[in-house]
Parts: structure tokens; sequence; C-alpha cells
């Protein structure tokens, strides 16, 4: 749900109006495939193509020598795959076309997914709309920021579920519906699809797109361990967000990585939360808040806590300082991210005046907290902070071309991290 704390800015910046956004299609030609009723429509395992994408090298080795290859036609694959970038098998031209043949008469893809749309923010934020093999559209983001005028880093805001189930009152993916889970390689491709767009490597990565990641822990762990070994960037540059599903985050403080583990809290007692999580109710804030001190202990890793400020809602200084207490009753080091709440449509929420989010960091720090606020990124391409979400979640793309101009997403309402 939430972007790196790295991105915490003066509140001057963080609430600033945004320019207009600018939009347009990736190309000028829309291909969309059918999709059946879903009495008819195969499962999921059904669909699932065999993509070369998320394999490791020796993985790859060993499928040039199942189909009678040599094995360093296994290490060309990789390098096509994951440093050249090639999208299509028969692309691969530095492989013999019997092998190429092979391939795809096996049944392997690449496994990248064509670019639906682009939508563009002044700031010079980038969402994309991929389209997956069942017609879907999932929305990933990529956010340019400069260090010190000299360097620019790249975070890929990645998507782990094709919509969200746990609806959390905020956000705006929740309200799209959700499909299913993503597979390994369909995660792993947002992350070269940024690249593509902004011709230059990524060097972060979120999970904070749609969905929940840790209701897909699986996926999640093995697009990680790609994202690391494969596209090589480093654990401490990986960011995995949840807002708490029971029992997932002792799984994944027991593979110690050296990734940031972002806790979406929102509320300092478990009423509040409740009325703004629903899925607060299976998971008392107690049993999470313990699950997190057993998560620092095992991994010596330190916890961000997101915190979206609603107006009126749960960003009083009585808020900060009962959030203040909690923290320290459950152990120390914890750093705050606060989120001034980014308009959505349908939410009766709004977004907090400058004061009170100035207000509300003083209390924590006074408390002895370390808090940032998050610089508001993409806003205007409905690309920020809980604004993720399309109308084809639900419901696959058509075919019918007289339905193609009511069927395109809703830019203005489209949403990502």
């Amino acid at each position: 749900m939430a972007l790196l704390h790295h991105y915490s800015t003066p509140l001057a910046r963080a609430v600033r109006p945004p320019p207009p956004t600018r939009v347009r299609p990736y190309s000028t030609t829309i291909a969309l495939a059918s999709a059946k009723p879903s009495s008819t429509r195969p499962s999921q395992s059904q669909q699932q193509p065999q993509v070369l994408l998320g394999l490791s090298e020796k993985e790859l080795q060993d499928l040039a020598l199942n189909l009678g290859q040599q094995s360093f036609r296994g290490k060309q694959l990789y390098h096509l795959i994951y440093k050249r970038k090639v999208k299509e098998i028969q692309d691969f031209i530095q492989l013999p076309k019997a092998f190429r043949n092979d391939l795809e008469e096996s049944g392997w893809k690449v496994g990248r997914s064509p670019i639906y749309q682009t939508v563009t923010a002044a700031d010079g934020t980038v969402k994309l709309l991929l389209k997956l093999e069942d017609n879907r559209l999932i929305e990933t983001v990529g956010i340019p920021v400069e260090d010190d005028g000299s360097s620019v880093r790249l975070t890929a805001c990645v998507s782990s579920q094709v919509g969200c189930p746990l609806r959390c009152s905020f956000c705006a993916t929740g309200k799209g519906g959700f499909a299913r889970n993503l597979r390994r390689h369909e995660i792993v491709e947002q992350v070269l699809a940024i690249e593509e767009v902004f011709n230059r490597r990524v060097t972060n990565v979120v999970f904070m797109g749609m969905g929940e990641p840790m209701l897909n822990l699986k996926a999640v762990l093995e697009a990680h361990h790609c994202l690391n070994k494969d596209v090589q960037i480093g654990q401490r540059m990986m960011t995995i967000s949840t807002v708490g599903v029971p029992n997932t985050i002792k799984k994944l403080a027991s593979h110690k990585l050296q990734s940031t583990l972002a806790v979406s809290l929102h509320a300092p007692n478990q009423k509040l939360r409740e009325s703004i999580v629903p899925s607060a109710k299976a998971y008392p804030l107690s049993a999470l808040m313990r699950d997190c001190r057993e998560y620092v202990r095992e991994t010596n890793r330190r916890i961000s806590f997101e915190y979206a400020l609603l107006a009126g809602i749960n960003d009083s200084v009585d808020h900060a300082v009962e959030l203040a207490e909690l923290l320290h009753e459950w152990g120390h080091g914890y750093h705050v991210n606060l989120i001034p709440f980014n308009p959505i449509e349908g939410s009766e929420y709004r977004r907090p005046y400058r004061k009170a989010v100035q207000a509300f960091a003083d209390a924590l720090e006074s408390s002895k907290i370390t808090v940032s606020v998050r610089q508001t990124r993409g806003l205007d391409a409905n690309a920020a902070c809980g604004q993720l979400r399309n109308s084809f979640q639900k419901t696959p793309l058509v075919t019918d071309p007289d339905h193609l101009e009511s069927e395109l997403p809703n830019t203005d309402l489209a949403v990502t991290c």
C-alpha cells in the first residue's frame, strides 16, 4: 500500500497540489483477447502457460538439456531474458531456430505481458497498465527520485494480486474487486516493464501496489528471489508491505530476508482500526504487534509502520500520543511513515490540513518515535498511495470493437501504490 520512507519530504512539498496529468496509450493498436463466460472459462491452472521468466540460470540450463541442446544454450536463454530482456521466443535470434521452435512447440513462452496503457504524471511518475494472459489489467508504478541532484533512484511499486479482497475503507483497489493472485513472472515482469519505459535500471522495489502480498506469499517470495538473484536488485532495496494477515509475518520472518517489512497500521487501537481495516477483526492489534515484535527479534530488521492520516478520523494529537504508547509497549526502534490521505472516488474521507499532519508528526517525535511524511508522488495520475484501481480487476477485457471506448480504463480513477 505504501511507498518507502525514503520518499519523505518537508510538509510543504508533501501536500502541494499537483500539476495536470498527461495520458497516452502505449501503442496505437490495442489487442483485445476473447473473454469466455465464467461458467465455461477454464480454471487458472488450466490456463497457465509454461513461462521462462522467473526461472534461474540452472533451471534454464536443465531445460535446454531436456530439449536436446547443450547447457550453454540455457546460459544464452538466461542472458536474453534478464539482460537483453527479449519478449518473444522467436526474437531469440542468437539461438538455433530449431531450439526456438522446440520451445514454442513444448508450450513455453517468455512470460511478458503487453503494456496496455501508460499514464504519466507531471512529477515524472509513470503508471503502467499491463494486460495479462487472461485479459485482466494490473497496475504498476515507476517513481523516479533525484538524490542530491546527482543520481536518480527508480522505484518500482509492484502489484501482487489482481485487485484486493481486503477492502480497506480508504483504498481504491479493494473497491474494484478481486480476481486472483499473480504468478511469479507476472510480478517480475512489472519491474522489467518499468525499466523498458524509463530506459534505465530499477534500483528499488516495493510490494505496495494492488493486492495484499501476504495473501500471495509464495509467489511474492519467488518473485523476490528472482528480482534479487536474476534481475540483481539488492534485498535491502526491496520492501514488502502488509496490512496484516494472521500467521504470515511469522512465515516471512523464517526466511530472514534483508528487505524491509512495512506494516499498514492506520490506527492506534483495535476499535478504530476495525472501522478502517475490516480484516483487523480477524487479526487483533495485540496479535499483530506481538508478531511484529517477534519479527524484529528473529530478523534484526526494523519494521516501518505505515499510517494513513484521515482528517477527523485518526489524525488528532491524542491519536499520535496513543500510537506512541502502543509502539513503546511492544518494542523500540520502530519507524512511522505518515501518509496524508489521497482522494479516491466514492470516499467520504478527506486529506488532513498541513498543520494537522505537522502536529501529529511533532507529537510522535516528542515521544521519541522516528517519523517521516510520505512524499506524494503521481497524485494527478491516480498513481499515489491507495489509488490503484481499474475496471478490469474483476471482469476481463472484451473483444467487441463497438464496446472498446466504453471498456477503456478511466485513467482519472485508476490508481496505484
